[in-house]
């Protein structure tokens, strides 16, 4: 008497593939916030068209011009080539920069608690 052996269930976890988050962390002091501000907005569109989908501003606690830029982006290799083009190095100087820090990441797990 053969026996019957039901296939494997699949498992929704295991068979889906997980599309991995891609961001960059910008850290920077600026002359002026407000100055460098209007620079950024007025980027947005250069931003979009190189892959950055989303963004959050923040800034120290007690020091209003020192700017964190996180942002979320359809590839590190894009982020990379646009924040390392000569036109945004000239658009940096523009907006006051003072030595970006540039820390690209991958995500590796997000949850809600």
């Amino acid at each position: 008497m053969s026996k019957t052996v039901a296939p494997p269930r699949s498992n929704p976890d295991f068979n889906e593939k997980k599309v991995e988050m891609q961001f960059v962390l910008i850290i920077h002091e600026v002359e002026s916030y407000p100055a460098w501000k209007v620079v950024f907005d007025r980027a947005a569109g250069i931003r979009k068209a190189a892959g950055e989908i989303s963004y959050q501003l923040l800034r120290y606690d007690y020091e209003q011009n020192t700017i964190v830029h996180f942002s979320h982006w359809n590839s590190l290799t894009n982020a990379r080539s646009f924040f390392e083009s000569p036109a945004l190095q000239a658009i940096r100087r523009e907006a006051g920069v003072i030595a970006p820090n540039f820390i690209y990441l991958n995500e590796i797990e997000h949850k809600t608690l």
